[in-house]
């Protein structure tokens, strides 16, 4: 159960920043600080994952103002946030990972973003690579950079990263906007809509969770933003780096299960046909790469993915309201695929801007009352 502590005051004081950790006493104990420091009045949360390491006790010993929730064990993002997020009464829930580092002035944009703008659920702040190199710390960050994006068959991209390929942050990105999905390592959702859908899909247990619950928002009318005001620094792979092949493996196999869910009844077919058509070809150039351990982890998650049919079907059936691919905003109605590996194309701006769906008024969100919406933050 969280700490009983004195009531946070301040600007952000119904926000609930929400740190999910396991083992991961190492970027407590480096980012945390700026966190306490820089959240304008926000409860500060961490629930732990029964880590095996000094995390819990590095807490009660140097963070005595943080709440603490102990999951009953190592229960992965998706479970470990929903059983956690069941005991924080809040307006807004902050979801944060552990190895981020957040900048003065971060949350209070995007929590206005919110206040202002009732239809949006959720958003993001614009995601750097955290560096001690001040060149690198220009570059977007893979998990969320400017915003995230699908193409038609659900790859997700984003605003400053297609595929592997990073752009550096020259401004370009700095417009709020409506986005596919904001990323789950900085995710401020609103308390209503996240207990409305249920939360994050247990069965995924981690990768691309975030979008499966921005898709489902935007099935349901809600909206999904990304806010350039805000900027914060990531580390990036801290629990599960991308060279490991289970990343590999939850990768495709909550892809497949990710459309599966999500893609309206036309549109299934021939989505689901071509991804599981594409990730043969995935296979086969790990193979050709000598790399028979990601080329498994692509078996094993179709392998899976149709053990567990008749439980997707049953998703499918609980949310039977789903957008055309047309509809849904922050969609690219091309292939990304195509686009990447046939055509060459490595920079967002590249992609035709009459290719993507659907979107609503993006005008400019206030300013907060007493401080300017800052777009660029040096640290």
């Amino acid at each position: 159960m969280a700490s009983s502590l004195a009531a946070p005051t301040g600007l952000c004081a119904d926000v609930a920043v929400v740190i999910l950790n396991w083992n991961g006493q190492k970027f407590l104990q480096q980012f945390l600080p700026a966190v306490l420091a820089h959240s304008d009045g926000a409860r500060i949360i961490v629930a732990d994952n029964a880590s095996s390491d000094d995390s819990v006790a590095l807490l009660r010993r140097e963070f005595p103002q943080v709440e603490i929730i102990q999951n009953p064990g190592n229960l992965g993002f998706c479970e470990g946030y929903n059983l956690a997020l069941q005991q924080v009464q809040a307006n807004y829930y902050m979801l944060l990972n552990s190895d981020v580092e957040v900048t003065p002035g971060w949350l209070l944009p995007l929590r206005e973003l919110l206040e202002t703008r009732p239809q949006v659920a959720a958003c993001q702040p614009k995601i750097r690579q955290y560096s001690p190199d001040a060149v690198q710390r220009q570059q977007f960050e893979y998990a969320g950079a400017g915003g995230g994006y699908l193409d038609r068959l659900g790859y997700p991209f984003c605003r400053g990263r297609l595929f592997d390929t990073l752009e550096q942050d020259h401004g370009q990105y700095d417009d709020p906007r409506p986005v596919a999905w904001a990323t789950g390592a900085c995710l401020l959702v609103r308390a209503a809509s996240w207990h409305q859908l249920g939360g994050l899909e247990p069965a995924f247990f981690a990768h691309m969770e975030e979008i499966d619950l921005c898709w489902r928002l935007w099935n349901v009318g809600q909206e999904v933003w990304y806010h350039g005001g805000s900027t914060v620094f990531h580390v990036g792979g801290g629990t599960l780096h991308k060279s490991n092949p289970r990343k590999t493996y939850l990768n495709f196999r909550n892809g497949l299960a990710l459309v599966y869910k999500n893609v309206a009844d036309s549109e299934l077919p021939g989505v689901i046909s071509t991804r599981l058509l594409l990730d043969w070809v995935a296979a086969l150039r790990f193979v050709l790469q000598g790399n028979l351990g990601d080329f498994k982890a692509i078996l094993r998650a179709h392998r899976d993915f149709f053990s567990k049919l008749a439980y997707w079907k049953q998703k499918r059936q609980e949310n039977p309201q789903r957008l055309l691919t047309a509809r849904r905003p922050g969609v690219y109605q091309g292939s990304l695929v195509w686009a990447y590996f046939g055509k060459g194309i490595r920079n967002f701006a590249q992609l035709d801007p009459q290719e993507f769906g659907e979107a609503p008024d993006t005008q400019k969100p206030a300013a907060p009352k007493g401080r300017p919406v800052s777009n660029s933050l040096s640290h």
